[in-house]
């Protein structure tokens, strides 16, 4: 059965849907109220506050601690410096992704490691032999996403801590409300955002911090945000979510479901100059010989879309909320790929999908054909390949204040 996260006593009172969903154990808000479009209004025009507790988190510090880092993910950690953030992926022997996150470098052998899926038996068994401390501190540390145009002058009336040079990426201490925190220029909505990780050393913590932002928030029309305003963010912002976009190669039954980063529009993440890692060898072959199939972004013919629905008599409706089933997408007669992820993208005024393609069919421009069913019939419209992400404003990434 979930659990509540630190701050479930502030976010039940608020989530007048009773509209929850479990991720890694925890009971999570998919909507504040009945339909989620101020919530994701915020994200896009204001600042909404996101409960992200629930990811799993890990200290890794100690002599070899940096060796460590470098043996798993498929960056080269070198190039970071304390005080910064990556993203990355790391993989299996095969080449295979087994998870992607984020690794704040808090000091030279000292990192916390965010993972979508469990990973400290991975993080230990690579580390064998070595000098390093590895520990889950998930329920530890809890964190809130804090996204949105105005974000980062929330955050700096209300933190003491260097908000206005605190650049995309990186990370600096501080306090909200008497309380220690981190916090990090990241997020997962593809917009200015800032994600906070507070200690629990005491079980108050977390609430003093909910309600500082949230007073000082009334100014810059904060919301709480739950799941589905977030999912039709990162699918604008052209961001995978694990098990829906790819599986984790430890969960794949069959070699097709195992993804190369190659695969995934990771391949700026893989170092392959760098000290030997796990997945290296694999990684550098399939470099040299290309990859079968590409992720890419996908916008559908809104007047196809009206046209197929006329032949029924209805009226075509934007989906109330992103859709996480996987679509056949065709080149012709011939399936080239699927749709993981779908949503009607209330800014871009556009239905949009992320698609795993065969890379033959890859090419921005491109136009295939995406299933929809309309009174349990089958039917195709145009889908054109474009560019990810959909969505990128200038902002993501401008120092705001």
């Amino acid at each position: 059965m979930p659990v509540g996260t630190a701050f479930h006593d502030r976010t039940f009172a608020l989530c007048q849907s009773l509209n929850y969903r479990e991720w890694s154990g925890y009971y999570t808000v998919s909507s504040y109220e009945a339909h989620h479009e101020h919530e994701y209004n915020a994200i896009r025009n204001a600042a909404a506050l996101i409960d992200v507790s629930p990811l799993y988190k890990y200290m890794v510090e100690g002599r070899d601690a940096t060796k460590l880092v470098n043996r798993i993910i498929s960056r080269d950690i070198n190039k970071v410096k304390p005080g910064q953030v990556i993203y990355c992926c790391w993989c299996d022997e095969q080449g295979k992704v087994i998870d992607d996150g984020t690794i704040s470098r808090l000091d030279e052998n000292k990192y916390r490691w965010t993972a979508a899926d469990p990973s400290l038996r991975w993080f230990r068994q690579n580390g064998l032999s070595m000098d390093v401390q590895i520990a889950d501190i998930s329920e530890q540390v809890a964190a809130l996403a804090l996204q949105g145009p105005t974000s980062g002058k929330l955050l700096k009336s209300v933190a003491e801590a260097d908000i206005a040079n605190l650049k995309y990426f990186r990370v600096t201490s501080g306090k909200i409300a008497g309380v220690p925190v981190d916090i990090s220029r990241t997020g997962y909505t593809g917009d200015l955002g800032y994600e906070i990780w507070i200690p629990l050393r005491d079980e108050n913590n977390a609430l003093k911090v909910w309600d500082a932002l949230m007073l000082a928030g009334r100014r810059f029309d904060i919301h709480p945000a739950g799941m589905l305003a977030l999912d039709v963010a990162r699918i604008e912002a052209g961001l995978l979510l694990i098990e829906v976009d790819y599986i984790s190669s430890k969960k794949a039954l069959i070699s097709s479901q195992a993804y190369s980063p190659y695969e995934l529009g990771f391949g700026r993440m893989v170092h392959l100059d760098k000290e030997n890692f796990v997945g290296k060898a694999a990684l550098s072959d399939q470099q040299k010989k290309g990859v079968p199939r590409q992720l890419v972004g996908l916008e559908m013919d809104w007047v196809e879309i009206e046209e197929r629905y006329e032949r029924f008599g209805l009226t075509p409706a934007a989906p109330a909320q992103a859709s996480r089933m996987h679509v056949p997408v065709y080149m012709g007669g011939k399936q080239a790929g699927k749709a993981t992820s779908t949503t009607w993208s209330p800014l871009l005024k556009k239905m949009i999908a992320l698609a795993s393609i065969d890379t033959v069919h890859a090419k921005p421009g491109t136009r295939l054909q995406m299933e929809i069913t309309i009174e349990a019939v089958r039917e195709k419209v145009t889908a054109k390949v474009v560019k990810l992400p959909f969505f990128n404003p200038a902002r993501k990434t401008a120092t705001p204040i």
